[in-house]
């Protein structure tokens, strides 16, 4: 499988070398040069496969013959190794919980793909990679646990000062060993841009790879949960509509990159706090990047998402096709709030605010009668714990991945500047 950058301005990359530089030399991010549709017998039998084996018949032709088989499905099967359960909230509506991996985020999926891809493509070389990672919040963590003590690899992340939460900054701060965390002055974008101008810096980028959802190993495994709940869903003989709460635009453009390959999807939505770019790109065909604002939601706090340049691209950058199967809504912290305590008195269940995000997109979207929705949940209520306890009458229980790390001593460096992260980077 070859790469091609969205800027057209860098030559055709294979996988590994996707993997490897993160980002192209002309700034932009790669996309496939071609996507095949699964069998259609494969997708009507999917219930007679495992997760794994589904995960293998997803990925490999983006893969490729630059990893062998055996250790693909190795990898497959470190990184599927927790469960994807879906929890029905009503008749018509269900939460696909992403959170129960290491770090009780979604992003655990795509970060122990990459971490792991990336050690082999390492194995044979006696150089040090630096992965370069900006964080809203939960990719911090989950790149952390998934490269911690990975051989030739540095891990290095951004993350705005005051604008995560005390147990994601748990997550991104207390491992030590090959992580660092620098504290940036600023919001996600920021770190965002920082991040961006490393890459073309030509003093120090020959050593640095990035761990966002630019990287295609981060973005491309996300698929597999799609395909999942899809799995479980496929009997109810139901259209089927995903929300999916929506910051760097990540995980909703894997979601539809999983439609072309065959999967039944009617319709996405991306629901969005009031950080609302792409809601109002939809409306006026303008896309207007502007600075994020922060809110309750916060790794949805993003004013300019990197993947939804893929999205576009999907739909051959025509804003009409988009709209077709594509809407977009934004909803306030107090909208947020006020669902997550609907949510709770009518089926019991607790919501963090990003999941809560997810339903208000389906239910802005309107279900039809043949229509049945999921939403992501796409970390679990403990990574909120302040905005959950505060919202509801619960007390939430600290599961034992949080409980291992949060008693540990923050340890991180701040950062003003892009010359901050470079001397950092240069030592």
């Amino acid at each position: 499988m070859n790469y091609y950058s969205l800027h057209h301005k860098s030559p055709i990359s294979t996988f590994k070398n996707a993997v490897v530089e993160g980002l192209a030399k002309d700034r932009g991010i790669y996309f496939p040069d071609n996507i095949t549709p699964l069998s259609k017998e494969f997708i009507a039998n999917i219930s007679e496969y495992t997760h794994h084996e589904i995960a293998y018949e997803v990925i490999k032709q983006f893969v490729g013959d630059e990893i062998p088989t055996e250790k693909l499905k190795d990898i497959i099967a470190k990184t599927v190794s927790f469960d994807f359960p879906l929890v029905k909230i009503d008749d018509n509506i269900a939460s696909l919980e992403l959170f129960h991996g290491p770090t009780m985020a979604f992003k655990d999926v795509g970060a122990k793909f990459m971490a792991q891809c990336l050690e082999y493509f390492n194995k044979d070389s006696d150089d040090e990679v630096t992965v370069l990672v900006a964080t809203s919040g939960d990719t911090g963590g989950a790149v952390a646990n998934g490269f911690l003590g990975a051989k030739g690899v540095k891990v290095v992340i951004l993350y705005p000062s005051g604008k995560v939460s005390d147990i994601q900054e748990k997550q991104l701060t207390t491992l030590g060993q090959n992580i660092t965390a620098l504290e940036v002055d600023g919001v996600f974008d920021d770190c965002q841009e920082m991040v961006k101008t490393a890459f073309l810096d030509e003093e120090i980028t020959k050593t640095l790879t990035s761990a966002n959802s630019i990287n295609v190993a981060r973005w491309l495994p996300q698929m597999f949960y799609f395909f999942f709940a899809y799995k479980e869903l496929h009997k109810k003989h139901k259209e089927l509509i995903f929300s999916v709460p929506s910051g760097n635009f990540g995980n909703i453009c894997a979601g539809i990159m999983a439609q072309k390959l065959g999967l039944p999807i009617k319709h996405f939505v991306a629901a969005t706090n009031i950080n609302d770019t792409v809601p109002n790109y939809l409306v006026d065909g303008i896309y207007k990047p502007k600075l994020s604002k922060a809110t309750i939601s916060n790794a949805m706090d993003v004013g300019n998402p990197s993947n939804f340049i893929r999205i576009q691209e999907l739909f051959n950058n025509d804003l009409e096709t988009l709209k077709r199967a594509f809407s977009s809504y934004s909803f306030t912290d107090d909208e947020t709030r006020e669902t997550m305590k609907k949510i709770y008195t009518n089926s019991g269940y607790v919501a963090d605010p990003h999941g809560a995000v997810g339903y208000l997109g389906l239910k802005k979207y309107g279900l039809k009668e043949n229509e049945f929705g999921v939403f992501l949940e796409t970390a679990h209520p403990v990574k909120f714990l302040d905005v959950v306890e505060k919202t509801l009458p619960v007390k939430v229980e600290i599961p034992e991945q949080i409980k291992k790390i949060i008693d540990n001593t923050k340890v991180a460096i701040k950062a003003t500047s892009y010359e901050d992260l470079k001397a950092y980077l240069m030592k």
